[in-house]
């Protein structure tokens, strides 16, 4: 769906990471964004209450750079959108503006891959995760659970572009039921060096299938209803802790359910030649926004 605003662009409503014609994170999208200052662009995101990405075409010094992408939520300027980026790639294909193939997109997090065909994907680097240390007690206080209701695995920081902290629950009911104190999210996060908490459950026990809610630091919005980084830093958080079988396996992430939005985030694991895992690739359905 397209609108326009008071200013001089017209916005593309989308919503990305969708599951049964349904859900899905939405995004407001400018295909044109040539001429847009910042305060457009935060002015479009608070209007909007969410990510927005906004596509420019390449500088002459961007020669091997298709396009320049940029993410806006309210309050802030993002280094990496997966939904978003998804998103505007589905958009450049339905508008006719790329083919299927590779496209290099450059970001604040540096180069992303898109690969385009019967659906979209883009690359996540492999990244790393590190320990949360001493803040345990107040992550637990802050989602208002006890150590008793975590699963046996570790709550980590995992970072591919953004540092996500995975926080391991044992059933997506007790995901859905949490409560947090938004209120200290912002604090905890910059404490601890995180840009977002993620809680996640195994569906049935599954080994590649999840249940997941984020909570971002400081976005402008409490809850996100499909957050593509922080499903790739749960499959890095996977990989970390030996918990995926094969290193090759597809994860699914359901998110959203708890804000009647529910979504479904895919990641591949890719591998180097000797089978060790050396990046990830995200994807899932697009559809307009009506």
């Amino acid at each position: 769906m397209e609108t326009r605003t008071d200013m001089p662009w017209t916005v593309t409503r989308l919503r990305v990471f969708c599951h049964d014609g349904s859900g899905g994170n939405p995004l407001p999208l400018v295909l044109h964004a040539e001429g847009m200052q910042d305060g457009d662009m935060f002015r479009l995101a608070r209007d909007n209450n969410s990510e927005c990405c906004f596509v420019f075409a390449p500088t002459s010094v961007d020669e091997k750079i298709n396009f320049h992408f940029r993410f806006f939520v309210p309050r802030h300027e993002m280094e990496m959108c997966g939904h978003a980026t998804i998103g505007a790639l589905w958009l450049l294909r339905e508008s006719g503006r790329i083919d299927n193939g590779a496209c290099i997109i450059k970001t604040l997090s540096g180069l992303v891959t898109g690969y385009v065909g019967s659906d979209i994907k883009i690359s996540q680097p492999l990244g790393h995760v590190s320990p949360v240390g001493q803040h345990i007690d107040e992550i637990l206080s802050v989602l208002r659970i006890q150590a008793e209701d975590l699963r046996d695995v570790p709550i980590q920081n995992a970072t591919t572009s953004r540092t996500k902290t995975l926080i391991p629950l044992k059933t997506p009911a007790d995901v859905n039921a949490l409560q947090p104190d938004f209120d200290r999210i912002a604090q905890l996060c910059e404490a601890i060096n995180s840009t977002g908490l993620y809680p996640y459950a195994p569906v049935n026990g599954s080994d590649t299938t999840f249940e997941a809610r984020q909570f971002p630091a400081r976005a402008g919005f409490q809850e996100d209803a499909a957050t593509g980084v922080a499903a790739a830093a749960l499959a890095r958080g996977c990989i970390e802790n030996g918990t995926i079988k094969a290193p090759d396996a597809p994860i699914t992430i359901f998110q959203g359910r708890a804000m009647g939005s529910l979504s479904a985030i895919h990641v591949a694991i890719e591998t180097a030649a000797d089978g060790s895992p050396s990046g990830l690739r995200l994807s899932g359905r697009v559809m307009y926004d009506n």
